[in-house]
C-alpha cells in the first residue's frame, strides 16, 4: 500500500511506515494514502476503525470540495494541482481527509504538489495538532494556486496588448487554453471556499482559535481567485469575440479588394470577349487601328471606374 506516515509529538515529527503511523500516544498521528485499490478500503476499516461512511468519504473515485461534520470529526475534501498530467476537464487532483483528535488521515489518487508542501511544514515543526494539519493542508494548496492563476491573467494581459488581426488564430489558441483553464480552477474553487468556510465554524476542541483563523483566511484566498477566475473567463470570452470581429474585418477588407478589382475587369472583359468572338462583321474589325482603340478604351474604362471607386473613398477603406 502506497503511502506514509507521521508521529508528531509536541513539534516533533517521526516519519514511520503506515501501519506504524498509529502507535502514538499523547501526540498527533498522520496518515497519508496514495492510492486507488480495495487494500485502502480495507486497513481503514480495520486497522484504522474507521467507520464504513467515513471509508467511503476517502475513497471514493469522484468527488468535489466539501466539508461535513461525522461524529466528533470532519470529513474535508479538497482540490489542488497535481505534478500529474490531468485530463482537460478535470484540472485539478483531490485530496480527502477525515481529522478528529489526534488522527488526520489524508487520501489521493493522483501526486498533488501540496502534499510534500505539508510534508516540510511537519518536519520543520509547524503542525502540532490536526487543526494546524488541515490549515497546512488548506494554506498550502491556496498558495500552490494563486500564482497559476495570477499567470492565467498574465496570459490575458499580453494577449490584449497584442491584438492583431495577422494573429488572429495564435491569440485565440492563448484564449481559449486560458478559458478553459479558468473554468476548470474555478468549478473547484468556489465549493472549495464554501468547504473551508464550513470547516471553520464546525464545533470541537481540536480545532483552536489560530486554526480557524488561518482556515479562514485560506477560504478567503480562495474567494479571491475564484472571483479572479470569473473575471478571467469573462475578459476570455470577450478578447475572442475581439478576434472573430478583427477576423471578420480582415476577410471583408479582402472581399472588398477582390471585388473592386472584378468590377474593374469586368467590363473589360466583356469588351475583349465581344471582339475575341471568331464572326464575321464585327465593327471596325478589319481596320488596322482597332487594336489600338480597343486597347484604349478599355484604359479609359478601367480608368473610370478606379476613379469613381477612389471618390467614394472605397479604395482607402480596403
Amino acid at each position: 500500500m502506497s503511502g506514509f506516515g507521521y508521529r508528531i509529538v509536541d513539534g516533533h515529527a517521526e516519519r514511520v511506515e503506515v501501519k506504524d503511523a498509529l502507535a502514538c500516544d499523547g501526540g498527533l498521528a498522520w496518515v497519508h494514502l496514495s492510492t486507488n485499490n480495495e487494500e485502502a478500503q480495507g486497513w481503514l476499516a480495520g486497522e484504522a476503525a474507521l467507520d464504513s461512511y467515513v471509508v467511503d468519504a476517502l475513497t471514493a473515485t469522484e468527488t468535489r470540495p466539501r466539508c461535513e461534520q461525522v461524529g466528533d470529526g470532519a470529513l474535508l475534501n479538497m482540490r489542488g494541482r497535481s505534478s500529474e498530467e490531468l485530463d482537460s476537464s478535470d484540472l485539478l487532483a483531490s485530496v480527502r481527509i477525515w481529522g478528529t483528535k489526534g488522527r488526520v488521515f489524508s487520501v489521493t489518487r493522483k501526486d498533488m504538489v501540496a502534499v510534500d508542501a505539508v510534508s516540510r511544514a511537519v518536519e520543520a515543526g509547524g503542525v502540532r495538532d490536526p487543526g494546524d494539519l488541515i490549515t497546512a493542508f488548506a494554506t498550502a494548496i491556496t498558495e500552490d494556486l494563486d500564482p497559476e492563476v495570477a499567470q492565467l491573467g498574465d496570459d490575458l494581459d499580453e494577449c490584449e496588448e497584442q491584438l492583431n488581426a495577422d494573429r488572429v488564430f495564435e491569440l485565440r489558441r492563448t484564449v481559449t487554453r486560458v478559458r478553459v483553464a479558468a473554468i476548470g480552477y474555478r468549478r473547484f474553487l468556489a465549493p472549495q471556499r464554501a468547504a473551508l468556510e464550513k470547516l471553520a465554524a464546525l464545533p470541537g476542541d481540536w480545532l483552536q482559535a489560530d486554526d480557524r483563523l488561518h482556515i479562514a483566511a485560506a477560504a478567503d484566498r480562495a474567494a479571491r481567485m475564484a472571483e479572479e477566475l470569473e473575471s478571467i473567463r469573462e475578459r476570455s470570452a470577450l478578447i475572442h469575440e475581439t478576434l472573430t470581429d478583427l477576423r471578420a474585418e480582415q476577410i471583408d477588407s479582402r472581399s472588398l479588394v477582390i471585388a473592386i478589382v472584378a468590377m474593374v475587369f469586368l467590363p473589360l472583359t466583356f469588351v475583349t470577349g465581344v471582339y475575341g468572338m471568331n464572326v464575321k462583321d464585327l465593327p471596325y474589325a478589319d481596320r488596322p487601328w482597332s487594336f489600338d482603340a480597343i486597347m484604349a478604351l478599355c484604359v479609359v474604362i478601367a480608368a473610370g471606374i478606379t476613379g469613381y471607386f477612389l471618390r467614394r473613398h472605397w479604395l482607402r477603406a480596403s
